[in-house]
Order: C-alpha cells, then structure tokens, then sequence
C-alpha cells in the first residue's frame, strides 16, 4: 500500500496572497521506495465557460476560453533518495507572492459559480521512474485578500428604501392583483461586507390577495468577453424566507441574510469578465396557478410573483 497527501496548516485552508502556503505532505507506505524527487506546485486561475443557453449558437462553439492565469510556482521539496516504510511526514512552506514580485494576474479571491471558477491547487508529485507510475495528490486551498488592500469596515451599511405595487411590476399579474392593489415597502443594505449579513426591513401595508410566502434571492451576474461581446448569465445562489403565509398588515418583518462562503465574493469587474450580485424581494400571492408550476424557475417572472430586484456590492473588510 502506497498513499500520498497533503494536509495543510490551517484546518479552514484560507490563505492570504502576502502569506506563506504551510503544510505537510504525509506519505504511507507498506515499504520502503526509492524516488527521483518530490516536487510541489501551486497554481491559480480563473476558468472562463460560456454555456450555450447563455450565448448564441457562434459563441458557444468557443465552450471553454482559456483560463487566466493567475499564479504559478513550483517548488522541489527533497531530490532523489528513498522513503522508509510507515509513515514520512515532510513540512514544506512557499510564498504565494514575494514582495515586489511581479505575478501573472492579480490574485482574485476563490469564488465557484456557474461560468466563473476562480481557483488555487496545490499538488505534490512524487516522481518513481519509468517503471513505477508517480503518485499525486491535490487539494484546493482559499485565498482571500491580503489585509493591508481590505477597506476600513463602514459605520453602517448603505440602506436603500424600495416599495413594491402592481405598478412596479413589468411583467403580467393575476386580474384580482392588478384590480384589487398591493404595497409592500421596506429598507435593505445594498453595500455589505462579505462577513455580515445582509440587513433589512419591509412591510405589507396592503393586499387584495393573500400572500404566501416572501423570500429573499440572492442573485450572482457573471459576465464573460468573448471577441467584442460580452456574455452574461444571472443564476439563484440562495434563498431565505422572510414570511410564511398572511403576514400581518402593517408589522415590521426583519430581513436577515447570511452569505454562503464559497458562493461569494467580493465584486469583481475585472476586464475580461465580471462577477457583480443582486439581491431580489419576492413576494409569492396565493393562486391554484401557482401549484400547477411548483418546479418552475424561482427568479422567472410570474402571474402571481411580485418582486423588486436591488444591485448588491459585496465587499472584503477589516
């Protein structure tokens, strides 16, 4: 039996460009091996996909675009000798970034959406020859900004006030909502630090229809370059309910949202692509229509959806 892996120093794997990558690699084996050297290499990059339901039929014969690279280093950890039988611990440390060093990109924090990937790998490679087949292991570390580039935290968030009526609505409602009215109205911050919540506020003052459910959706816009055109694709990342069922008229209900760690990121309007989020108030009205299209599409307009869709800038603070 022969296993390699790679264990890194801090159990949350979050690193910092301007810190060193710790960690130890943990050989096990039955027996004693022989080997040509033990190489480690870290690598980062932004992959790029445009999907064909997002893109024409010419675009999406592009599939993949070629990753940006972003960081790239290697590193020989012992040359050729020999490991024991049992089990061989060896620490190694690299510097992601050296001070003055000039990189191939800037270092974009670890996001994973549906056409943007932005990731960083380390691999150990134990080379055996020619005879031997060399053994590997990889894992994904995180890498967040580099404390001294993080903005001072704000003294309270930015809040936008919104009202919701079926004369705000740009697509078709029910008849009893566009005769009868509604109002809904609220606050909620738009600028956010990626470590709080989103925070807010609203209130049903009106409505001819009951209501049953509102829900809070987190959206991610992901924009790709390709040639002279810029694609672009709006994806759900979470849901929250705020209310479940006829909420009482005129009562405040709380708005509180937890971001999703690796779902997020802070805003990035890079040049070739982007990765900006929104954040949409639903407001779902009881209607028998409603149940004929239960896995219907949450962020598609509908005859018995009110909603109220809000830029969100998401920063890395202090």
């Amino acid at each position: 039996m022969l296993t390699v892996e790679i264990k890194l120093s801090r159990s949350n794997r979050i690193y910092r460009p301007s810190e060193p990558l710790k960690g130890k690699i943990v050989i096990k084996s039955s027996s004693s091996i022989f080997h040509y050297g033990i190489h480690l290499t870290v690598n980062g990059s932004a992959n790029l996909q445009v999907r064909g339901g997002s893109a024409g039929v010419v675009e999406s014969l592009y599939g993949v675009i070629k990753p940006i690279k972003i960081l790239k280093k290697s590193q020989e950890i012992r040359t050729s000798g020999r490991i024991g039988s049992g089990t061989t611990e060896i620490p190694f440390s690299m510097n992601l970034k050296q001070h003055g060093e000039e990189n191939l990109e800037r270092f974009y924090e670890t996001f994973h959406g549906a056409d943007i990937n932005i990731q960083y790998l380390v691999t150990v490679d134990i080379m055996r020859g020619y005879l031997h087949k060399s053994l590997s292991a990889t894992v994904e570390f995180i890498v967040e900004t580099d404390k001294a580039d993080l903005l001072e935290r704000p003294v309270s968030p930015e809040m936008v006030v919104f009202y919701i009526t079926q004369d705000t609505q740009r697509h078709p409602l029910l008849p009893e909502l566009k005769s009868g009215g509604f109002k809904v109205t609220g606050k909620m911050s738009t600028q956010c630090s990626l470590s709080d919540p989103i925070t807010g506020e609203l209130t049903v003052e009106a409505s001819s229809v009951s209501i049953h459910s509102i829900d809070i959706h987190l959206l991610r816009m992901e924009s790709i370059l390709l040639g002279e055109k810029i694609i672009s694709e709006t994806s759900l990342i979470q849901t929250t309910q705020v209310a479940d069922g006829d909420v009482c008229r005129n009562m405040t209900l709380p708005i509180y949202v937890i971001l999703p760690r690796l779902l997020t990121c802070p805003t990035v309007l890079a040049g070739p692509f982007s990765v900006e989020f929104k954040v949409s108030v639903v407001i779902s009205f009881r209607s028998e229509l409603s149940k004929l299209h239960k896995k219907s599409d949450p962020t598609t307009p509908r005859l018995w959806l009110a909603m109220e869709t809000l830029p969100l800038e998401l920063v890395r603070t202090n």
